[in-house]
Order: C-alpha cells, then sequence, then structure tokens
C-alpha cells in the first residue's frame, strides 16, 4: 500500500544507512523496499540504491540517494517526543553517538546532517499551558542542548 503523504528525506548517498540506523533507533520504526537505479542518474550509478522505504515512529518517509545537490538543513526536523530522562538520552545519545552533534533546546543533528528534536513531554505540556510557567520552562530549555526533565519540572513549579 503506497501512502498518501510520505516525507522524503534527500541524502547524498547513505539513505540506507540512515534508515536502518533509524529503523534500530525508534520504536514503531522499520525499513521496506529499497529501489535500484535502472541507468545512471546525477550522482549514482546503474544498479545504486535510488530510493529507500522506511518508517520512523510509524510516519512514512523515503530516503532519496540523490547525490550532494541538495543538504539537510535545520528547516526539517523530526520531533520525538518522549516520556522520561531515560528515554531522551537514549535517543539523544544514540544520535550523536553515532557522528551526530549536539545543538540547543533539545536539538541535535544525525552523521546525515537530519535534524532532531529530542523533546520531553513536559516541556510540551508546560509550554501548552501557558502564562509564567511555560516562561519558566522556555527559559529553562534555553540553557539546555540535551533537555534536563528534573530542570524543566523545577522550572515549571517555580
Amino acid at each position: 500500500m503506497i501512502p498518501k503523504n510520505t516525507i522524503c528525506l534527500w541524502f547524498n548517498k547513505d539513505a540506507e544507512d540512515a534508515a536502518n540506523f533509524y529503523a534500530a533507533t525508534f520504536p514503531d520504526s522499520k525499513v521496506g523496499a529499497v529501489f535500484y537505479a535502472p541507468t545512471e542518474f546525477p550522482g549514482g550509478e546503474k544498479g545504486d540504491a535510488l530510493t529507500v522505504e522506511f518508517t520512523v515512529c510509524g510516519i512514512p518517509c523515503v530516503g532519496l540517494n540523490g547525490g550532494p545537490i541538495f543538504t539537510q538543513s535545520e528547516s526539517f526536523s523530526f520531533q520525538i517526543t518522549t516520556e522520561d530522562q531515560e528515554e531522551t538520552d537514549r535517543y539523544w545519545n544514540a544520535i550523536v553517538g553515532n557522528g551526530g552533534k549536539e545543538s540547543d533546546c533539545g536539538w541535535c543533528k544525525d552523521r546525515w546532517g537530519v535534524s532532531w528534536q529530542i523533546t520531553p513531554r513536559t516541556l510540551l505540556e508546560a509550554l501548552a499551558v501557558g502564562g509564567e510557567e511555560a516562561e519558566r520552562a522556555f527559559k529553562a530549555m534555553m540553557t539546555m542542548q540535551k533537555i534536563d526533565i528534573a530542570a524543566i519540572d523545577a522550572a515549571r513549579k517555580g
């Protein structure tokens, strides 16, 4: 069954490696079909993996090995909601520890340049409440790279 809407991510040549990493890292994730180029194409040869179907946390995606013409940017990111510090640490450490890079406010980038927001539910709930609680949680988040849930919860309480 072909989904009505699929996120397409452009990779230089490593879409299959990225898809396998995502499937091994996140729940409800898997790698599907790999389609091979029937002929040469910009950035690749006949027989190279051209597209890779995969799912990340239930979201259908396709990785396109389009060559170095385009690169990933922070204008697209996956936001993964976590329930506790252990889950936050697990995803953050998997991404950063596999050649990725830390960024600010719960953002990190994997080794393929795809941006991820590893966002604890408590932070999202604080922002949804609004007012002073949201302001305190937001200010606390602005000082962090990986989110510290205990610090966010303390900020929420004032």
